[in-house]
């Protein structure tokens, strides 16, 4: 059950800043909070793809909030966790159909709010870890401009706030999961 997989999985997570509110929202909206229709705000599954060298990010222009940012949406009925629906999100949205994720472990929490081009007001996403080649072919989805890969320490200048330091932590946790 995806509900108690997510429970489970922020109880594991070392506190990063925001997992008693993840767990407060979470335990507060029930299933609802992993669906879309289940309220103005719920929980979205993301993917950072990192090279194996991870010195670099590959990431996509998002069309709706016009910034680069790591792969990721909704969580789908068919998807058994939100470990399954950030890989799933990260193969659609990359055109990488073995991209698999390094772990189901969180590597990533991150509440924001959205503009007014998104029916909801804010997505609790919870983010996963992969590596690939980046000689792999790419493709660009419908819900992205464009895919491309970035130096780490090289991101673009139109990014979320605060995004450069969120990449960098989730590339430490990252590397962590690999030894």
């Amino acid at each position: 059950m995806p509900l108690n997989d997510l429970l489970a999985s922020l109880q594991e997570v070392p506190n990063l800043g925001s997992r008693d509110a993840y767990l407060e929202f979470v335990n507060y909206a029930g299933e609802a909070a992993l669906r879309r229709e289940g309220g103005r705000e719920h929980v979205t599954g993301s993917c950072f793809v990192f090279s194996p060298a991870f010195d670099r990010v590959l990431l996509c222009f998002h069309r709706k909030g016009q910034f680069w940012v790591q792969f990721g949406g909704h969580i789908e009925p068919k998807d058994a966790s939100v470990a399954e629906a950030a890989q799933r999100e990260a193969r659609e949205e990359s055109g990488i159909a073995d991209l698999v994720l390094l772990s189901t472990a969180i590597v990533d929490l991150d509440r924001h709010d959205l503009n007014a081009g998104f029916a909801c007001t804010a997505h609790w996403d919870v983010g996963f870890a992969a590596t690939i080649d980046p000689n792999v072919d790419i493709a660009v989805s419908d819900e992205s401009e464009e895919v491309r890969w970035f130096p780490v320490d090289e991101l673009p200048d139109q990014v979320p706030t605060g995004f450069g330091t969120r990449v960098e932590n989730v590339r430490r946790r990252a590397m962590s999961l690999i030894g």
